[in-house]
C-alpha cells in the first residue's frame, strides 16, 4: 500500500508540491524568482505564455493547479492579459487547496510581487506540512507514457518493456495513458481492433487520420534528424516502436488534454488540435506532451528514450527507461531503467517490465527519480484547440 496525500476534494497525490503559475509570459520572471529559494522544497513553476484567450490553456491550468500531486497554487498575473486569473483562483480554492492571485501591475511591480509571493509560499509550505495522509492502492494510480529522443532501440527494447509494465499496472486496476497520435500513423487498425467497442475503434482511427492531415499540411512528419541517425528511417518505423509502449490490454477510451480517465484501464490521449491547422505543429517538444499527460491526472510519467532525453517535469515525477546500452553508459545519472539489457541478452522483456512496474510503485511511495534528484522541473504550454470528446470515446 502507498502512503499518499489526501486532498479536500477526495483525490490522492504522491507528491505535495506548490505550483507558482504565471498567466502570461510577462509574469514568468516574477514567478521563477518567487520559486527559486524553494526549488528543493517542492515548489514548481508552470504557466501559459500567451496574452490572447485560449480555452485549451484555461482547461489545462484548471487541471494542473488542482492535480492530486498539487497542494497549493500561487497565480502570477501581469494584470492586462486575457487569462481569467480570478476564475482560476476560485477553482483552486473551491477544491480545498490554498490559492492566491498576485497582480504585478496592482501589487507594486517586480520586487514587491516577488517579496509577497515568497512570503505566501513560505506560509503555505508550513500549512502543507499538516496535509492528511491516506493509503493509495496501486489501482488508484494514473500513469502516463511517452517516448522522446528515440532511436531503433526504443522500439526494440524500451517501449516493449514499458508496454509489459503497462499490462501489469492495468491488471492492478491502474489507469494507463499512452499518446502521440502523430507517431502512431499506420497503427490505427491495430488499436481499433483492441478498442472495447466498434465506436471507440472508429474514434481512434479518426484521431490518427486527423494527426496525419495535420502533419501533412505542415509538410513534416513527427520524425527528427536524431531519429534518423538512430536508425529510424520512416514515420511508420517510428510508429511501430511507439505503439509497442501501449502493451496488449484492451483500449478503454480516448482522452483529450485535461480529460480524466473515469476508471482503470488503458487510454489513448489525442493531443492534436481539432479543426483547421492554426497553431503550428501539434506539440513543439516532449515537455509539452508530458504536461498534457499530467493534466489528465498522471501521478507518474514513464519516458522511454534511445538517444537520451534528460527532461523531467513539474508536478509529477518522470521515470526514464533507456533502450540503448551505450546511451545508458554515458547518461547513467539521468536514466532510471536500463532496458538495453534486453538487447544484450542480460534480461527478458518481462523482467524489465516488472522492474519498471516496481519502480512506478516505489516512486509513488516517495522514491526520487533521477530527474527529480537533478532538479528537472521542465514545463511548456502553447495554444491549441479541442472540441469535447463524444460518448463513443468513453464507453460505459
Amino acid at each position: 500500500m502507498i502512503n499518499g496525500y489526501l486532498r479536500a476534494d477526495g483525490r490522492k497525490g504522491i507528491r505535495n508540491v506548490i505550483v507558482v503559475a504565471y498567466l502570461v509570459e510577462c509574469g514568468h520572471h516574477v514567478a521563477r524568482e518567487i520559486a527559486q529559494p524553494f526549488r528543493e522544497q517542492g515548489v514548481h513553476v508552470i504557466g501559459f505564455p500567451g496574452c490572447f484567450p485560449n480555452a485549451y490553456a484555461e482547461r489545462m491550468m484548471r487541471s494542473l493547479t488542482t492535480h492530486p500531486n498539487v497542494g497549493g497554487a500561487l497565480l502570477i498575473s501581469l494584470g492586462c492579459e486575457s487569462f481569467n486569473g480570478r476564475d482560476l483562483k476560485s477553482h483552486i480554492t473551491k477544491s480545498g487547496r490554498p490559492g492566491e492571485l498576485m497582480i504585478i501591475q496592482r501589487d507594486g511591480g517586480t520586487r514587491s510581487t516577488i517579496e509577497a509571493g515568497r512570503a505566501w509560499v513560505e506560509q503555505t509550505l508550513a500549512e502543507l506540512g499538516n496535509t492528511p495522509r491516506a493509503d493509495i492502492k496501486p489501482g488508484e494510480l494514473v500513469i502516463g507514457t511517452i517516448c522522446g529522443g528515440s532511436d531503433a532501440t526504443s522500439g526494440l527494447a524500451a517501449n516493449p518493456a514499458m508496454g509489459r509494465a503497462f499490462d501489469m499496472l492495468v491488471d492492478l486496476g491502474a489507469a494507463c495513458i499512452f499518446e502521440e497520435t502523430g507517431e502512431l500513423i499506420g497503427c490505427e487498425g491495430y488499436m481499433a481492433d483492441r478498442a472495447v467497442t466498434p465506436e471507440l475503434g472508429q474514434a481512434i482511427i479518426d484521431s490518427v487520420a486527423k494527426a496525419h492531415r495535420h502533419y501533412h499540411t505542415l509538410g513534416h512528419a513527427s520524425i527528427s534528424p536524431g531519429n534518423a541517425e538512430g536508425g529510424l528511417t520512416t514515420i511508420e518505423e517510428k510508429s511501430m516502436g511507439a505503439y509497442a509502449k501501449s502493451g496488449a490490454a484492451p483500449i478503454s477510451g480516448l482522452l483529450k488534454p485535461g480529460d480524466q480517465p473515469p476508471k482503470g484501464g488503458l487510454y489513448l490521449l489525442d493531443m492534436v488540435s481539432d479543426g483547421d491547422v492554426r497553431f503550428g505543429f501539434p506539440s513543439i517538444n516532449d515537455t509539452e506532451e508530458v504536461g498534457e499527460l499530467i493534466a489528465c491526472g498522471a501521478h507518474v510519467v514513464l519516458f522511454s528514450t534511445g538517444r537520451g532525453s534528460v527532461v523531467g517535469s513539474a508536478i509529477s515525477p518522470v521515470i526514464k527507461v533507456c533502450g540503448n546500452p551505450e546511451t545508458f553508459a554515458r547518461l547513467w545519472d539521468d536514466m532510471d531503467i536500463d532496458a538495453g539489457r534486453i538487447l544484450e541478452g542480460e534480461a527478458t522483456l518481462d523482467e524489465v517490465g516488472e522492474e519498471i512496474r516496481n519502480m512506478v510503485l516505489a516512486v509513488a511511495q516517495g522514491t526520487e527519480t533521477n530527474s527529480e534528484a537533478l532538479g528537472h522541473q521542465e514545463f511548456c504550454m502553447k495554444y491549441k484547440r479541442f472540441e469535447p470528446i463524444g460518448p463513443e470515446c468513453l464507453p460505459v
